[in-house]
């Protein structure tokens, strides 16, 4: 079955201002939809045809196509969820233990904001859960994420954030810091504790 572009849980608006209607429509429909049919087209008749996004990422990277349509699909699917209007302000559950146990609330805010401010070019910020619990700030360039065999740090992203320009610069132009300031209004900490407790 073909991939699909995944309703969003609110209005294009609702994020504002933290990021701008315009920004959100067509980061959604314009981008994120590219990714989709791209993928679709490149896997169409191959052996990864019927396969999840998740196996997709860990075992279709060796075609550049399905890697980087791939993960632009897997990152914006979960990037939207992990967004809402207002945000939850800080983590919770396990969760919040696990970053207690890197440092704290304030250390993971500046690890994760020097990941996604540093990241050259394109590319997203991490946080990744590790196989025997534990979390880690990373970040991968374009649309690479830690599932994939390629990336530097392996886990399961349970948050991530967009660095790329089409994410943030009708609004904030060449400002990506204070874009990934803000992207802490709008954090859903409870659906990051729902991922890392999948």
């Amino acid at each position: 079955m073909a991939f699909e572009l995944p309703k969003l849980a609110y209005a294009y608006d609702a994020l504002e201002p933290t990021i701008d209607a315009r920004t959100m429509e067509i980061h959604h429909t314009k981008h994120h939809q590219a990714y989709v049919d791209n993928l679709n087209n490149a896997i169409a008749g191959t052996d990864l045809e019927g396969k999840s996004i998740e196996e997709i990422q860990k075992t279709g990277t060796d075609k550049p196509a399905v890697r980087n349509n791939g993960g632009g699909h897997y990152n914006h699917t979960l990037f939207w969820e992990l967004l809402t209007p207002g945000g939850s302000k800080e983590p919770v559950g396990n969760v919040k233990a696990e970053i207690e146990k890197i440092g704290g609330f304030e250390k993971f805010k500046e690890d994760f904001s020097n990941a996604a401010k540093t990241r050259f070019g394109s590319g997203w910020a991490w946080l990744v859960k590790n196989s025997d619990g534990s979390v880690t700030v990373t970040s991968t360039p374009n649309q690479d994420n830690p599932l994939m065999p390629v990336a530097d740090v392996q886990g399961t992203p349970i948050l991530g954030l967009d660095v790329w320009e089409h994410a943030y610069y009708l609004n904030y132009q060449n400002r990506r810091p204070d874009y990934v300031s803000a992207f802490f209004d709008v954090i859903n900490w409870d659906k990051v504790e729902e991922f890392y407790n999948k």
